[in-house]
């Protein structure tokens, strides 16, 4: 980079623990500098809030929130992905937003580019942020991003299935170190090494399961339902009252290993005959592998303002009523409280322990 040319300072919008994967990438794939903001906090939400239009999605709130927090941290490019809802509008909007409220920046909006597997799209969106960069060299630190993504959504879920259980709190001291270890990583071989290490921590870390622990099934909007800060911590709420905690919903389902919406359709076919959304498909068809496998109860997050997510509400009842399965639908916002929260899961929680006792 020349002396005329400003340092490349990337962020991008904080979405669970996936920053981890795109800091490799930008470090990695584009040999730029990766503009890592805080964690999301209410001041996030409240920031987002101020600029937000009244009616948007909450995640829209947060993105934006988050988009101002990197800025102040530094970033000079920001770089928004696409989207199969209304996201894929968020990313103009949110440039506009931005800049009518003073900052200066350079914005990558990817749902500009078709991004629909073609070479040429691929091409262009790297040129678009460094135009020297080769893509083979590009391509070789994507492959490994993706795989850091695969990692984190594979312990995360075997973190959930068996955090509720071990006293000790050791579960809990490996999944932490795990995700320390992805921020760090720094080449394929530290990635694996942190993975396999891990692995080897859940294998032989002794837990307290009983033998027929309750299960409980999360469901919900692709964002809220995946992001533990924006669902107020739901999975590890349920886990901290002795819950094994399942959620089919992450990256690694839904966009690199994606089954199809004709594939998920044909199992629920009797509830929904059309594609209703980005996530509805395999939200129905999780609720009802969840139900067949004898769960005890199911939880369905979205945020306020999703229309896709309320849709598929009388579906996702009708799927209770038929499998005698209690289901909580929680709808998320920025006024959205831990006591209020916490009310709701203990009540729940009464429902699927009462479930349990029946089925034994």
């Amino acid at each position: 980079m020349s002396n005329n040319t400003p340092e490349r300072k990337i962020a991008t919008l904080r979405y669970a623990q996936y920053s981890a994967a795109f800091k490799y990438l930008v470090e990695k794939g584009l040999d730029s500098t990766f503009i890592l903001q805080p964690k999301l906090t209410q001041r996030t939400e409240k920031i987002g809030e101020k600029y937000s239009p009244d009616m948007v999605c909450t995640p829209f709130k947060t993105i934006l929130g988050s988009l101002v927090e990197a800025l102040e941290a530094g970033a000079n490019m920001i770089i928004m992905p696409g989207g199969i809802c209304r996201l894929s509008y968020y990313g103009e909007l949110s440039r506009k937003i931005l800049l009518d409220e003073g900052y200066e920046f350079q914005f990558i909006n990817l749902n500009a580019y078709s991004m629909s597997g073609k070479k040429k799209d691929l091409l262009k969106a790297i040129k678009a942020i460094n135009p020297k960069i080769k893509p083979s060299h590009f391509i070789s630190a994507g492959l490994e991003a993706i795989k850091m993504v695969e990692y984190l959504d594979e312990i995360t879920y075997e973190y959930y299935k068996g955090c509720g259980f071990d006293p000790t709190g050791m579960w809990k001291k490996s999944y932490r170190k795990f995700l320390s270890s992805m921020y760090r990583a720094d080449s394929k071989a530290s990635i694996e090494k942190a993975y396999y290490s891990t692995k080897r921590d859940f294998d032989t870390i002794p837990l307290q399961k009983p033998p027929h622990p309750l299960k409980v099934g999360i469901l919900g909007e692709f964002y809220t339902a995946v992001d533990s800060f924006s669902n107020r911590e739901v999975e590890q709420k349920l886990a901290d009252m002795g819950v094994e905690v399942h959620r089919w919903m992450n990256i690694s389902h839904r966009l690199l290993h994606y089954p199809g919406e004709k594939n998920l359709n044909v199992e629920i076919r009797e509830y929904c005959t059309y594609e209703m959304g980005p996530t509805s498909t395999a939200n129905i068809w999780a609720a009802k592998h969840y139900a067949e496998q004898g769960f005890h109860g199911l939880i369905h997050i979205k945020s306020a303002n999703c229309t896709p997510e309320i849709d598929i509400v009388p579906i996702l009842q009708s799927l209770s009523a038929r499998y005698k399965i209690p289901l909580l639908i929680l709808t998320c916002d920025t006024q959205t409280s831990d006591v209020g929260l916490m009310t709701r899961l203990e009540a729940f929680y009464d429902m699927i322990e009462a479930k349990g006792r029946e089925l034994k």
